[in-house]
């Protein structure tokens, strides 16, 4: 769990960084880093879904895993239940817009810091092999993201650490207790989806269109899920 520990902690230091700067930015400046950022996400999803959409062994995974995940978070009003709690964690600070903004903002920094090839593959690594180089990297990464991301939006991205260290800390348990549970094909299923989410984190801080993306959070449930069911099959 050293690597994982080391990710966390370079969020954190990351954020206060960018907190410690964001006295000193300008609001233009401020414009421009949304822009670029959501230029980012966006950039980093397609990647995504592009590398490893040929890996894929059932095309049309995505396509049930986007609709069935939708539907459910709707159902369950994951993006209004997230923006309401934000709110009033954040009542005292700022604007209505400017504590919508800090909701966006860490809910697409917590899609960057945990969908990703590093950030997914990195604990299988660490706990099969003892090799934490994946997610060091990945760390010197997101100590950079992190800091935008606290000159930007503030403070209240240091919420998106715990969340991290959870999301690797489940793959690192998993693969310690079955070294077959994450499987490649798995993997690839899950960066997919996952790239599409953080594809529409971009859309939004660009302010194209408000795609909702917690509410799509749940697809990212139906490749394990879908697996299972054929291991249990088979």
């Amino acid at each position: 769990m050293l690597g994982t520990i080391v990710n966390t902690c370079t969020i954190v230091a990351g954020t206060l960084i960018g907190v410690a700067l964001h006295r000193g930015i300008k609001e233009k400046y401020k414009q421009v880093l949304y822009d670029a950022l959501g230029l980012a996400c966006f950039a980093i999803g397609l990647n995504a879904v592009v590398s490893n959409f040929p890996k894929s062994q059932y095309p049309v995974l995505f396509i049930a895993a986007m609709a069935i995940g939708s539907l459910v978070g709707v159902a369950l009003d994951i993006d209004g239940r997230f923006h309401r709690l934000v709110e009033r964690k954040s009542k005292r600070e700022g604007s209505a817009d400017s504590r919508s903004r800090l909701a966006d903002g860490l809910a697409t920094a917590t899609l960057i810091y945990c969908i990703g090839p590093l950030s997914m593959l990195g604990p299988v690594i660490s706990a099969l092999e003892g090799d934490n180089t994946f997610l060091f990297t990945n760390a010197t990464l997101d100590l950079v993201t992190a800091t935008i991301f606290g000159s930007t939006y503030g403070i209240g991205m240091l919420l998106a650490a715990p969340v991290l260290f959870l999301w690797q800390g489940l793959f690192y348990c998993v693969a310690t207790l079955s070294s077959q549970a994450v499987s490649d094909a798995l993997m690839a299923e899950l960066l997919i989806v996952g790239g599409l989410l953080i594809t529409g984190s971009g859309l939004s801080l660009l302010r194209i269109k408000d795609c909702h993306v917690l509410n799509m959070l749940p697809a990212l449930l139906v490749p394990p899920l879908w697996y299972l069911m054929i291991w249990l099959i088979g």
